[in-house]
């Protein structure tokens, strides 16, 4: 099977019609959960993490695989398919995926594959658009049953997702040359903290100097110590402020940012 990434993308809009259903019984169930790179959001992981009932750390080390991207230098997080379980996600059995309602977002939007663009310079912001994935072992395509775009949407639910990740895919899209230099092994380091693994993030934020340095009001460090989302927002301003995007903390005196112990 093609990785997405290898995928030449034609440009779909939210009225564009294609043909498309997926259930059990049909020859190719689950063909599509193999041999693929599935690339997991800092909310597919909360998700997921907690369906499961286990911390950040267990799940990146039990079911991911990581590698660094080449056009931006940052970490990214892949769901583990090893030979052993036949190239397969460890979440599919032969009668479907075990965490459904909390599959990843990429999962929910198959076969339509989503992009986030930077705008041309001056436009500012970052432009979506969607495109047809159509594998040729895929028998859902020669169903009758036709979908937009828009009403796949609503069907698969990805709506919170995108909402969630948004902020998040802004900050991959960081892929100029001076961006990508400067990207090191300790800032490369502190991503994979800030953005996968929450839970040693959290620990970071509140058991190290980190607060002793960076401002944060009481609430918000309440929040973080309570409730994930909070977390992975205040996570997000970290990251900014980690690539020089912006000034989204500020310090409280003029010294070096705290590192995590190695």
């Amino acid at each position: 099977m093609k990785s997405m990434k290898d995928v030449k993308p034609v440009q779909l809009g939210l009225n564009s019609r294609f043909k498309f259903k997926c259930y059990p019984g049909i020859s190719c169930f689950t063909e599509c959960c193999g041999r693929i790179d599935i690339a997991l959001t800092p909310y597919d992981i909360i998700r997921i993490k907690k369906r499961l009932g286990i911390t950040s750390a267990e799940f990146l080390e039990r079911y991911t695989r990581r590698e660094i991207d080449e056009k931006s230098g940052l970490p990214l997080v892949f769901l583990r398919m090893p030979p052993e379980n036949n190239h397969k996600c460890l979440f599919v059995t032969p009668d479907g995926c075990t965490i459904y309602t909390d599959r990843p977002c990429a999962c929910r939007y198959y076969p339509i594959g989503q992009a986030t663009l930077q705008r041309e310079e001056g436009l500012g912001g970052t432009e979506e658009f969607y495109f047809l994935i159509k594998e040729p072992y895929c028998k859902g395509h020669e169903e009758a049953t036709e979908w937009t775009v828009a009403s796949w949407r609503v069907d698969q639910e990805p709506d919170l997702y995108d909402e969630m990740n948004r902020e998040w895919k802004a900050m991959m899209l960081r892929r100029d040359s001076d961006a990508r230099q400067a990207i090191d092994e300790k800032k490369q380091k502190m991503f994979f903290l800030a953005s996968y693994d929450l839970d040693n993030f959290r620990r970071f934020v509140l058991e190290s100097r980190f607060l002793d340095i960076f401002e944060v009001a009481p609430d918000t460090v309440q929040a973080i110590t309570d409730d994930d989302i909070a977390l992975m927002n205040f996570s997000f301003k970290y990251l900014k402020y980690l690539l020089v995007i912006e000034e989204s903390l500020k310090l409280k005196e003029k010294v070096e940012p705290v590192q995590p112990a190695a």
